[in-house]
């Protein structure tokens, strides 16, 4: 009998969450950034192997939001979360104390789903750290989501929790999400690869069209900021920045749908679009939850 199931990535921002899910799935689909805060949704990764479909969810750092974006990420985390089979907690030792995900997470019970520790970046850790560590989470999993250290462990101990079913999904698929979702996300790590602290977090894409059945592929994107100052930063002098951005971010996405695309680039300043829920809709994030209910 084969087994599938949803499994939910939780853990604080920078924890290593997004890196995680591009190894089990064998393909750089979530971004992965130094800058906090760069995963805004959920990503949908697939995993086929060996009779077990793992349904990876990469979600948002859990933190105490301070504007409509960061409770519409909080509110995909926590959806994700209770959408779960198997939880997997990762942890930074390096950054944080290993705390209950249900603290963590500012959850009134614990969750329904078995919540699985992980303890990332194991490959930095001395003996001794690894030790004590083990002494105090026993069923803790220490891996390495940037070497791959762990992951055998990791897969089996997840496996074992998932439940017997058939598979959810095609087993050559590696995500339930539309290109176009990938390709925003490949024109916004690109930029946040080329920006300092001020932006990143104002910074936005908008697929405004994107049709597949031209040759090359024809994708015009918009990059949202919410200052005219931030837009002079990321147009750069004499336009170069801008430039660089669109060339990263071509590349990747001709990776991902196997062809050549002409990338038509904008910039524009979309003020506050943090704090509006309209613009969040517009611009393809789920409106935080207490908006729902109005």
């Amino acid at each position: 009998m084969t087994k599938a199931g949803i499994v939910t990535v939780a853990g604080r921002p920078n924890a290593g969450k997004s890196t995680l899910l591009n190894r089990l799935v064998g393909q750089h689909l979530a971004i992965t950034s130094p800058k906090p805060q760069s995963t805004r949704d959920r990503i949908v990764g697939l995993r086929s192997v060996d009779g077990v479909q793992m349904v990876l969810l990469d979600t948002p750092g859990l933190l105490e939001p301070k504007h409509h974006l960061h409770r519409s990420m909080r509110g995909a985390a926590l959806s994700a979360l209770n959408e779960a089979d198997v939880i997997v907690y990762l942890v930074d030792v390096e950054h944080e104390a290993v705390a209950p995900l249900v603290v963590v997470a500012g959850l009134d019970r614990p969750p329904k789903a078995p919540v699985l520790l992980v303890i990332n970046k194991s490959d930095l850790m001395s003996a001794s750290v690894r030790r004590q560590l083990a002494e105090q989470h026993p069923d803790a999993v220490f891996v390495s989501a940037r070497t791959g250290d762990g992951m055998p462990d990791l897969i089996a101990a997840v496996a074992s929790r998932l439940p017997e079913s058939p598979f959810l999904y095609p087993e050559d698929d590696l995500s339930t999400q539309h290109l176009r979702f990938f390709a925003r996300e490949a024109v916004r790590e690109a930029a946040l690869e080329q920006l300092d602290e001020e932006v990143p977090h104002a910074l936005a894409c908008e697929i405004e069209e994107f049709r597949e059945t031209s040759a090359p592929v024809y994708i015009r994107a918009v990059l949202h900021v919410e200052r005219d100052s931030q837009k002079r930063i990321l147009i750069g002098s004499g336009g170069q920045r801008i430039k660089m951005i669109g060339t990263a971010a071509r590349q990747r996405i001709e990776t991902l749908v196997g062809s050549a695309v002409y990338l038509d680039l904008h910039v524009k300043v979309l003020p506050n679009w943090r704090r509006n829920p309209v613009a969040l809709s517009r611009l393809g994030y789920a409106p935080p939850p207490d908006d729902k209910k109005k």
